[in-house]
């Protein structure tokens, strides 16, 4: 393939994002690796998207991807509010993004996202080499004047040195938007580590039908 330099760009994706309190704070924070340090209430952040056409990126391609982890305390994104987030399961379809992710230190591996909208009801589900581990249901509503804008930060490992990666992003979200249930299907699988309390305690998120993003918009070492 041609190499891709960054960043590069992604636009109306159809993007699912949320996070919970975990059933089992001591595994999330057992996956944060030292020298960072996982939120208070060590939540978790999911990522379920698709991109339905090449003609939405800069160079990906069409793909679909969920990723998912710890938030940080200590490794705040630009705006100083929103917390850092540290992968540790990235799920991509597409061979070309996973090549590019990886060059980053994202722990990129083969799985498939479905997002199926209909009557109000969304469901999304991910799967890991073809075997569905993960099932998000949600009621969603229409899009209006919101807007959701700024920029993340995930910190990353590449060739021994840690990165922090800047992402900016504008999403249109849905109203109204109520996770239903968030599903771990495989639980002989490393992600059933991330499944969330019960009863689920979702602590944000949205629904977006167009979000758009930079992947990332700008790279630093952190030593």
């Amino acid at each position: 393939m041609a190499d891709l330099v960054p960043p590069q760009l992604v636009v109306d994706s159809r993007m699912i994002y949320f996070g919970w309190l975990p059933a089992d704070p001591d595994a999330v924070a057992a996956l944060v690796p030292d020298g960072l340090k996982p939120a208070a209430d060590r939540r978790v952040f999911m990522n379920q998207y698709v991109v339905d056409r090449p003609e939405q990126t800069s160079g990906f391609g069409a793909y679909s991807l969920t990723y998912i982890g710890p938030d940080l305390e200590d490794a705040y994104a630009p705006d100083g509010v929103t917390p850092g987030r540290w992968w540790t399961h990235y799920f991509n379809s597409s061979a070309v993004v996973r090549e590019y992710a990886a060059a980053r230190g994202v722990p990129a591996t083969p799985g498939r996202t479905v997002i199926e909208v209909e009557d109000g009801r969304l469901v999304a589900t991910t799967e890991a080499d073809g075997v569905p581990v993960i099932r998000t249901t949600a009621r969603v509503g229409e899009t209006g004047t919101a807007v959701n804008r700024g920029q993340l930060r995930y910190i990353t490992e590449a060739g021994g040195r840690r990165m922090s990666g800047i992402y900016p992003f504008v999403a249109e979200p849905v109203d109204p938007f109520e996770v239903l249930s968030l599903e771990f299907l495989e639980p002989g699988h490393p992600v059933h580590a991330l499944r969330p309390a019960d009863p689920l305690q979702v602590v944000w998120g949205f629904y977006s039908p167009r979000s758009s993003f930079a992947y990332p918009g700008g790279e630093s070492a952190m030593d």
